[in-house]
């Protein structure tokens, strides 16, 4: 059996004295809601992306949540999305009272089908919510052009795609406002929930700003409902603060090991990761497919490797949204790439020895599959 070690703890090794000042120089400052960590953060956060604002909230979905109701979107209303992402993606649409009309996905890149959209538009949508999903950016020339056609705003799910860009714009800085999760395995990772909705509308971050903090304008004066209690923790905003000045390393090793991947798995029958035109994959996931992936995970299993599959459901397809009345088929590559794709081992930390190691038993397996 082959033991392999992968995730954050490694990370946390290499970072922890400066991971535990964090913490020690919060504690001792007195403030542990919305204080000087929160601030800083946020600064540097919509610096690193060249807009004005960002706001940081609790989680990646609340940070949907409130960029769409930010943009006007409610009860009544439909947001075009794809269902080929993570749930939460649909689930803040739903929050908000809004029904997620979905379009398919590019099956090369698993991104957003574009061309789909505009037939997909009815007098009642009110955003476009592209998911930059995997780690590079879906169309977002091609769909800015549809929503100035139909004055639509965009929101961009950049949960996956922290530093990625398109044609050298970072993601996150193209639609109208952006949400962004922290959660621990991602890109930029806090050590528990995070997240934050960014904007260069000044309308548009004074509406998040009272809907984080119960939709209070002064502090007990409540201005707009539903507000909701949303707040980024100070503890994990100092974290991100220090582990942001390290992103643009995370995304070097990150493009490393996917370009090990490619050299080592090149003429196997993987169908590789496949970066856009114009695109900088920063491989928050690094997703491949084979026809026959289950023997292939099953055959990992035997050497104690457990990978995951992002996703295995579709949206439109689970239980919880057949209210939506999505039948199956009707997103036809979605499904397909739901049956055939996985994920292969990407931490920043990820050493190379390592991975040759995983590799050399990838390969073996693919052999005999």
């Amino acid at each position: 059996m082959t033991q392999f070690v992968w995730g954050y703890v490694r990370e946390y090794e290499n970072e922890r004295d400066d991971i535990l000042d964090a913490v020690d120089s919060v504690f001792r400052s007195g403030r542990l809601v919305l204080g000087p960590a929160v601030q800083g953060f946020e600064r540097e956060f919509a610096d690193y992306h060249g807009v004005a604002h960002a706001v940081g909230v609790d989680n990646g979905t609340n940070a949907i949540v409130l960029g769409l109701r930010a943009l006007g979107v409610g009860a009544g209303d439909e947001v075009i999305t794809v269902s080929n992402t993570a749930a939460p993606t649909v689930l803040a649409i739903d929050a908000v009272g809004a029904t997620p009309v979905f379009v398919d996905v590019v099956e090369e890149t698993y991104l957003m089908d574009v061309g789909q959209v505009e037939e997909a538009i009815t007098e009642r949508t009110k955003c476009l919510l592209p998911v930059h999903l995997y780690g590079q950016c879906a169309d977002l020339t091609a769909l800015s052009a549809v929503a100035t056609r139909h004055g639509l705003p965009i929101l961009e799910d950049c949960a996956q795609a922290h530093g990625a860009r398109q044609h050298g714009r970072i993601a996150g800085s193209v639609g109208k406002a952006a949400a962004f999760s922290f959660y621990p395995t991602k890109v930029l990772g806090a050590y528990g929930d995070g997240g934050a909705t960014i904007t260069d509308d000044p309308e548009v971050d004074a509406k998040l700003r009272r809907l984080r903090y119960y939709g209070m304008e002064d502090v007990y004066h409540v201005v707009e409902t539903p507000g909701h209690n949303s707040r980024l923790d100070e503890v994990q905003a100092e974290i991100l603060r220090r582990k942001l000045k390290r992103l643009d390393g995370y995304l070097e090793r990150r493009r490393e090991i996917a370009a090990r991947y490619a050299d080592a798995l090149a003429g196997t029958d993987l169908v590789l990761p496949a970066t856009a035109e114009g695109n900088d994959h920063v491989y928050y996931v690094h997703v491949v497919r084979h026809p026959r992936r289950d023997d292939v995970l099953a055959a990992l299993k035997e050497h104690d490797v457990t990978l995951n599959i992002s996703y295995p459901w579709p949206v439109h397809l689970q239980r919880g949204f057949a209210h939506l009345a999505y039948g199956r088929g009707s997103l036809p590559v979605t499904e397909k790439l739901a049956g055939e794709i996985f994920s292969l081992p990407m931490y920043a930390s990820f050493a190379p020895e390592e991975q040759e190691k995983f590799i050399d038993v990838l390969r073996g397996v693919l052999a005999r599959v």
